[in-house]
């Protein structure tokens, strides 16, 4: 993608080949670094001894039909402020993103056709494709870096701040205090030209820290390419360079999209692309499944998954993900304020217990720190598991040896598991001495105050980076930090380790976050997810996404 090779890939080069690091961690950080997918591949190959098999070119797919996902349709009015996967799936079809990181991890252009870094990761260089709006309008890096500008602003309240604060923005004092006395802080661009439009197809990154991760968080889902001429909504009838137009749209019942003819990229091969929202009971999903008034499910639930097996028509897509969800306390709330007593909490939770009772085995157990085995960068730690009377040991030190009530766990009732996961972890507290209760609420309840409530289960969706969870939800003052976690020297091991690409002093650095987290965290982690989709096997598409993305102009059917 670049012409210039950066500095550190032929050292990746050289890790490769000393078995420093493996081919995943090779072709993920040469890629990122604007080495071409097919370039990363084949020298992967040639150092390892394992050839790069070229694709098989596929067959031409059918054309025409239409495709029913159940899913579900929320509030699509703001793109930059989406919290939820879903919701982008529905932007996507009409819109684009910079990048696109694909099924296999590995990220790859999209609007940006082209990218190079400068050696000390602090430059970055996008050159975007020639694509012209619905509208007939070019495209031009003017609208890429609108849209960037516009998610780095405090009041639009994007969690794109959260992955780029450290490299990006700095923090400074408002003249306001708060209602102890305290100065407030808001964020604004580190230097004038941290966002340059160098000419109408060149966009220009000047970092303050060197970032090794930038295309992979230009396809952070809420960083969706807006028409500048819009202001930042989207809805029926919305500019974009997707491969749909949002025709019809039903909140939480459905949203209809039909295929234009003269899209960029690959396809589209449907006609008509349809979400369907059958709201909170998966067993109305499968029976829809089942009776074929729907194609697809977006996402199973471990329960009905023997029942959807058993279907003849239906084909199971699994990935193995970093996708997880954790019970997370809030730092204002006293009862949570004693590191002692978070730690306890943690030792009272016996994480295989709860993989086995909520998933059905389907996944890993976690360790309490929100980076996964399958991130290059994770370090591996002696494992914390239950440890009952130590839980109780760390009460008694914080001053309650007769125990602690931490009140209701907030959870939704879709999917299933995690009500089912919050109840194991309840009892499981108990023995220790924690006594805790179960607040079940409707999803649409739910997500109106997921990062308000004292204490609750979040969903947490696949990263392709370990980083990159940590940046959006336990760095200080970002947007995702549902528990108000702070502490300046995480916040600076993070920033050392977003922008260091020596494989072992990288490992090094998240090994520290993750021994701060298991310490002093807001956390209980009890698992990495095993996901799965299911399609009628009449559907013609690749393998599960790991984040549950889905890119409807690849998507055919055949008759």
């Amino acid at each position: 993608m670049s012409e210039r090779e950066n500095l550190w890939i032929p050292k990746l080069k050289k890790q490769l080949t000393d078995g420093l690091i493996d081919r995943r961690e090779f072709i993920r950080y040469t890629t990122l670094l604007g080495m071409s997918a097919t370039a990363a591949y084949m020298w992967a190959g040639k150092i390892t001894g394992q050839p790069f098999a070229t694709p098989a070119k596929a067959a031409e797919k059918p054309m025409g039909g239409r495709l029913r996902i159940s899913m579900r349709c929320p509030k699509i009015d703001d793109p930059h402020t989406f919290s939820w996967i879903y919701d982008s799936n529905i932007f996507r079809q009409v819109g684009d993103y910079l990048t696109k990181t694909h099924a296999d991890n590995i990220t790859r252009p999209a609007l940006a056709e082209s990218w190079s870094a400068s050696d000390d990761l602090r430059t970055w260089e996008f050159t975007m494709r020639d694509v012209k709006w619905h509208d007939g309008r070019q495209f031009t890096a003017e609208d890429a870096a609108w849209n960037i500008n516009r998610v780095l602003e405090p009041a639009t309240g994007s969690s794109v701040l959260g992955l780029m604060k450290g490299y990006m923005l700095e923090e400074f004092e408002t003249g306001e205090t708060d209602d102890d006395g305290n100065a407030k802080l808001s964020t604004r661009l580190w230097a004038d030209n941290a966002i340059e439009v160098v000419d109408e197809r060149t966009l220009r990154l000047n970092l303050k820290e060197p970032q090794v991760a930038v295309p992979e968080h230009l396809f952070h889902y809420p960083l969706a390419i807006l028409d500048p001429a819009e202001g930042g909504t989207f809805g029926v009838g919305s500019n974009g360079t997707g491969a749909f137009d949002l025709v019809e749209y039903e909140l939480n019942s459905r949203a209809v999209l039909k295929a234009r003819d003269d899209y960029w990229d690959d396809g589209p091969y449907l006609d008509e692309l349809e979400f369907v929202d059958l709201g909170d009971n998966p067993a109305a999903e499968v029976a829809a499944l089942q009776s074929k008034q729907i194609d697809a499910i977006y996402t199973g639930n471990t329960e009905q998954l023997p029942i959807m097996q058993d279907m003849d028509h239906i084909q199971i897509y699994e990935a193995a993900t970093a996708a997880t969800a954790v019970m997370r306390m809030r730092l204002d709330q006293p009862v949570f304020q004693d590191a002692r007593v978070r730690k306890a909490i943690r030792l009272a939770i016996d994480q295989a217990a709860v993989l086995n009772f909520a998933h059905e085995n389907l996944g890993v157990i976690a360790e309490h720190h929100h980076v996964c085995p399958i991130h290059p960068s994770y370090k591996e730690l002696p494992l914390m598991t239950q440890d009952i009377e130590g839980a109780k040991a760390l009460l008694a030190e914080a001053g309650y040896p007769d125990g602690i009530d931490i009140g209701e766990v907030a959870c939704k009732k879709d999917p299933t598991w995690e009500l089912t996961a919050v109840e194991t972890m309840v009892s499981q507290l108990a023995q220790a001495g924690i006594t805790a209760r179960v607040g079940l609420q409707p999803s649409a309840k739910y997500w109106e105050n997921w990062d308000k409530v004292p204490l609750g289960f979040t969903p947490w969706a696949h990263r392709p980076l370990g980083f990159m969870v940590l940046a959006l939800a336990y760095r200080s003052g970002v947007p995702w930090n549902e528990s108000g976690y702070s502490n300046p020297e995480f916040d600076s091991i993070l920033t050392q380790a977003e922008g260091t690409l020596d494989v072992d002093a990288r490992r090094e650095l998240v090994g520290q976050l993750e021994v701060i987290m298991q310490e002093e965290g807001p956390i209980v982690q009890p698992f990495w997810q095993s996901i799965f989709t299911a399609y009628d096997k009449k559907v013609i598409r690749g393998p599960a996404h790991p984040t549950r993305y889905e890119f409807g102009n690849e998507f055919a059917i055949q008759a």
